[in-house]
């Protein structure tokens, strides 16, 4: 007997596990940036008294370190995390492997096609993936930093390399960041970075000045305002006709997220993600809430975008609400507003643009050493910050709310 499941609100709908005396068994979907700080903060409050059991569901055991993937992706040693050991205190139990199904009318989780795990709230947090669907040839011959196994095949495809072409597509941060590092770390190739936008679009004249420069300085060739529309072994075709041969294509170009979700029936968006209330319920299925890129959270800004400084609000904002309901409570609205984005060029060099709580940049940033050192601390937070909340929760509790640019408006 489970404990029943609360209503379109949030609150109870009858009395709590610990009221009812049974175990309420809480799953969460993905070990990201955001399923972690879901996962450590909802054990850390709970394991006292049995009555919760948060279950962690990742297909590996390794934490992977998304901001660190286009080192990883340059044949740079980086961390060894380990989930289990994370996890390892709170009473959280880890299980490995694929999702490959959810039921949310029988609340059940299939794993690897032959496991079922039943569920009595689930924290659906799979994040995204490059976007290699979208144009034909991507999905055969484009390598994607999605997560470190991606990362790890393109590092090897790259030591077979003794010079050559290597087209980044997607102007993006992550492309920004990956042209940089390749560039930095194997002079010996010739790095294109393509996509539709300026590199640093989104920043202010200061800062998207000095990364073009650090681009140029690495010997970056830049196509902006290109569109690819094909990618074959040896090129990528852009709109008009044009090719331009490489011998490694690295896809940054967009995101996508699991069908998961809308095969379970679940309300999603056009792109796929979990349709959330203000607390982070799915408007669907108040037994599921959704965290980091998996979930469309609408802030007073519009839909908020994924990215870890985001996602690890969402996941401890969950776990402070799945914690409030099963006291009997109400559950708060999440508010989040963007404080910075900083980005790497090469080991050595950054950029960072602080913005407003819509994500709009504010006249301030850094550039080099001092942007580096900045970029650094920030990457190497998440793994201390889960840390600290295993032993006092309420450390990990706290994040920019963003004001008037965040409060709830009239859907």
């Amino acid at each position: 007997m489970s404990a029943q499941r609360t209503d379109a609100t949030g609150t109870a709908a009858a009395t709590t596990a610990t009221a009812a005396g049974t175990t309420h068994r809480v799953v969460i979907l993905g070990a990201g940036y955001a399923g972690m700080a879901a996962a450590v903060q909802l054990a850390a409050r709970t394991r006292r008294g049995g009555a919760v059991q948060v279950t962690v569901v990742n297909a590996q055991e390794r934490f992977t370190e998304r901001l660190r993937l286009h080192m990883t992706a340059t044949g740079q040693q980086v961390a060894e995390l380990s989930i289990p050991e994370m996890l390892d205190g709170t009473g959280a139990q880890f299980v490995r492997g694929w999702v490959t199904a959810v039921d949310a009318d029988a609340r059940t989780v299939r794993i690897d096609d032959d496991r079922e795990l039943p569920y009595d709230t689930l924290v659906y947090g799979l994040g995204s993936a490059a976007d290699t669907a979208r144009v034909p040839g991507a999905d055969d011959h484009a390598f994607t930093l999605s997560g470190a196994q991606d990362a790890e095949l393109l590092a090897d495809r790259l030591g077979q390399l003794r010079g050559g072409t290597v087209v980044v597509v997607g102007t993006g941060l992550t492309g920004v960041e990956s042209a940089a590092e390749l560039a930095e770390q194997r002079p010996d190739l010739d790095v294109v970075l393509v996509g539709r936008t300026e590199p640093g679009a989104t920043m202010n004249t200061r800062a998207r000045t000095h990364l073009r420069g650090a681009l140029d300085r690495l010997g970056v060739t830049v196509r902006a305002g290109a569109d690819v529309v094909r990618v074959r072994p040896d090129a990528v075709e852009l709109a008009g006709g044009e090719r331009v041969a490489a011998d490694v294509v690295l896809w940054t170009g967009g995101a996508r997220v699991s069908p998961l979700a809308a095969v379970a029936g679940l309300e999603v968006d056009d792109r796929g993600r979990i349709v959330t209330d203000a607390a982070l319920h799915s408007v669907s299925h108040p037994d599921v809430w959704a965290i980091g890129d998996a979930a469309a959270i609408r802030q007073g800004y519009g839909v908020m975008h994924g990215t870890c400084q985001g996602g690890m609000p969402t996941g401890v904002h969950a776990a402070l609400s799945i914690d409030r309901v099963l006291r009997g409570k109400e559950p708060r609205p999440f508010r989040f507003g963007y404080y910075h984005t900083p980005v790497s060029l090469g080991r050595a060099d950054a950029v960072v643009q602080f913005t407003h709580p819509d994500d709009s940049p504010r006249r301030i940033s850094l550039t080099g050493r001092t942007a580096m050192r900045y970029k650094e601390t920030v990457t190497a937070s998440p793994w201390p910050t889960y840390g600290r909340m295993k032993k006092v929760p309420a450390s990990g509790a706290f994040w920019p709310t963003g004001g008037h640019f965040t409060r709830e408006v009239a859907r």
